[in-house]
């Protein structure tokens, strides 16, 4: 509700220096100093009569991955080049599928879609007290490009929690393949990565009773103030990975549908993303559901077309998703399995 983006432009995020690429600011979409007020500022659009300038989306990664700033830095480079791709995967989504304008004129109630006409973003990678935190502010109009209304805030919201499940199974995917570590999410939604202990994640665990004032570290203080905080770690329990073989968990994502009736498109999306035990590229995710369910590809904003649950479930009952890349001859044979097996069922941080 304001245009003061000096929170972001001041924030030069040092105690990243030397493990990301150039400045903290970068354009997912636009051109200009990322840290000058001014560029940074034309970002924010809005119509004469809204009170909303624009969004700022925090993106943030899983509490272990964040920890391999810490305890990896050699790797920690890469876990940020992935941190950012799954970022432009999660944006990517949320304009395609999210970003809505509604024209209410003449008695009617029309939805069209849009596109920002530029998007910046800030990576950082501490909280306020120290402890290691990978996430990016995205910052957003609230205008999209050649419209002259704001976009509609329910649509946007109703999209997040799959925006988050393509984000999250980008991230996984993207560490497994180009660092030494595996991340991988449990049947309760929680990602570990594999061979380390708890115990880290109970020495930076994030949570404090008070926030605290905002510092800014160089790269030498928080380097020390890390390997200091490592002195007081106890090892609690490494948990054991289930088998690299499991990449759908189909009873993750049966039980995304769990007390429903019908489903949307992006409930399915985020339901298979969640779902890829230890990562899939989101635009496979995405591609996977749209060759699986036809009826719904067109989906877009809050209103989306739905499909009951017992025709969503389908596909739970593949043990194994098959050849990768997915083609469309794989899904089909999957789709003829299901087919023939099913029974009936008998009743069952947005800020602005």
């Amino acid at each position: 509700r304001t245009n003061d983006v000096t929170y972001f432009t001041n924030d030069p995020a040092f105690e990243l220096d030397g493990l990301r690429p150039g400045a903290a600011g970068w354009w997912l979409r636009g051109h200009g100093d990322p840290h000058d007020e001014t560029a940074v500022r034309r970002v924010l659009t809005t119509s004469a009569r809204s009170r909303i300038f624009g969004y700022d989306l925090v993106v943030a990664a899983p509490r272990m991955v964040s920890l391999l700033l810490a305890l990896d830095p050699g790797h920690a480079p890469r876990v940020i080049e992935a941190h950012r791709r799954a970022v432009v995967a999660a944006v990517g989504y949320l304009e395609r599928h999210g970003l809505v304008v509604r024209d209410r004129r003449f008695g009617g109630d029309r939805e069209s879609g849009g596109r920002w006409e530029s998007v910046v973003s800030f990576t950082h990678g501490v909280n306020h007290h120290g402890d290691p935190h990978l996430h990016d502010h995205v910052v957003f109009g609230a205008r999209p490009a050649d419209v002259d209304t704001v976009l509609d805030g329910w649509s946007l919201r109703a999209h997040l929690e799959t925006a988050d499940a393509l984000y999250r199974t980008e991230l996984r995917h993207r560490v497994g393949v180009t660092t030494r570590w595996d991340v991988w999410r449990s049947l309760a939604g929680v990602e570990h990565v594999v061979g380390v202990d708890e115990g880290y994640r109970a020495l930076w665990g994030g949570h404090h009773d008070e926030r605290g004032p905002k510092r800014l570290w160089s790269r030498e203080d928080i380097a020390h103030h890390w390997a200091t905080s490592r002195e007081r770690w106890r090892a609690e329990v490494v948990v054991p990975a289930p088998a690299r073989t499991t990449t759908l968990d189909e009873h993750c994502f049966a039980g995304a549908f769990e007390g429903r009736d019908r489903v949307a498109r992006r409930d399915l999306v985020a339901a298979w993303a969640n779902a890829a035990v230890f990562g899939m590229p989101a635009v496979e995710v995405e591609r996977a559901v749209d060759l699986c369910y036809p009826a719904v590809t067109s989906g877009r904003g809050w209103r989306e077309e739905l499909i009951g649950v017992h025709q969503a479930r389908a596909i739970a009952l593949i043990r194994e998703r098959g050849p990768r890349p997915l083609d469309a001859t794989a899904l089909r044979q999957w789709q003829d399995r299901t087919s023939t097996a099913l029974t009936p069922e008998t009743g069952l941080s947005l800020s602005r």
